[in-house]
């Protein structure tokens, strides 16, 4: 069945960029005035603004409003631009007020059913390993650095969750004998029905044999029986082909946006 992809974003926007659910890193979602920001505590989680209800005439004063919030914690913070927020020139006014724009992400939202189908056939020397420990997880920011770049902060945020919150994400690993050759995971966050699928990551010698596909299946299996209506990913361009192949929906673009203290 075909998404009605003005319906899903609606409840997407409610759910999970206004939500205010515990998301297991650590982080506190509060609602400041016009925007939905999070911020570490304790030196865990992350810092960065989710939704915005802005117009021509507030925009720039809310914009410094959170940059002096950050900067009085010597705090960078990202905020997360969706296409469709307003006002149209929002990007320019945050690259004006100092922050840097990273690599933009397709918004891909899919039926979680619809995508939990049979196990897809693997290469025979592969296998797909939980990640249960923080061996597991130091073979997974491996994989994650290789394809995507090494990001520290990753690294703490799932160390966090390993230790202080497992039942919010399942993370799993593709082995080639002892290699890790791909790494994934599944944030399952209370009060919504978008279970979030992160990672992805195959090494390129790797790539076109099934493995991504795979583990999509795998994690999606989890959302149902966990009960999660929907699979929500960020995909980057080399990710989006083969989940628009596999029936998801791409419902928007999405940017972070970086400022740094001086």
């Amino acid at each position: 069945m075909k998404l009605d992809t003005a319906t899903v974003l609606s409840e997407f926007d409610v759910q999970v960029r206004r939500g205010l659910h515990p998301d297991g890193s650590g982080a506190l979602g509060e609602r400041a005035g016009p925007v939905v920001r999070w911020v570490t505590v304790g030196g865990e989680g992350w810092s960065g603004i989710v939704w915005s209800d802005l117009d021509a005439g507030t925009a720039d004063r809310v914009i410094a409003d959170q940059v002096a919030f950050f900067a009085a914690r010597a705090e960078m913070f990202e905020w997360k631009l969706y296409s469709y927020d307003q006002p149209p020139d929002l990007a320019q006014r945050l690259l004006a007020a100092g922050f840097v724009a990273e690599d933009s992400e397709s918004l891909m939202v899919a039926d979680s059913a619809q995508i939990a189908g049979p196990d897809v056939v693997l290469p025979d020397e592969i296998r797909l390993v939980p990640v249960t420990d923080e061996a597991g997880l130091e073979q997974m920011i491996e994989v994650h650095d290789r394809v995507f770049g090494a990001d520290p902060r990753l690294r703490a945020s799932l160390i966090t969750q390993l230790r202080n919150s497992p039942e919010t994400m399942v993370m799993v690993l593709a082995m080639a004998g002892d290699e890790p050759v791909c790494s994934a995971r599944i944030g399952f966050g209370t009060g919504t029905d978008f279970a979030g699928l992160w990672g992805g990551g195959t090494l390129p010698q790797w790539r076109g044999r099934g493995i991504y596909r795979a583990l999509v299946g795998y994690r999606a299996r989890l959302a149902v029986a966990r009960g999660y209506r929907y699979l929500q990913v960020d995909a980057s361009p080399e990710s989006r082909p083969i989940l628009e192949r596999l029936g998801f929906a791409c419902l928007a673009t999405t940017t972070p946006y970086i400022w740094s203290p001086a």
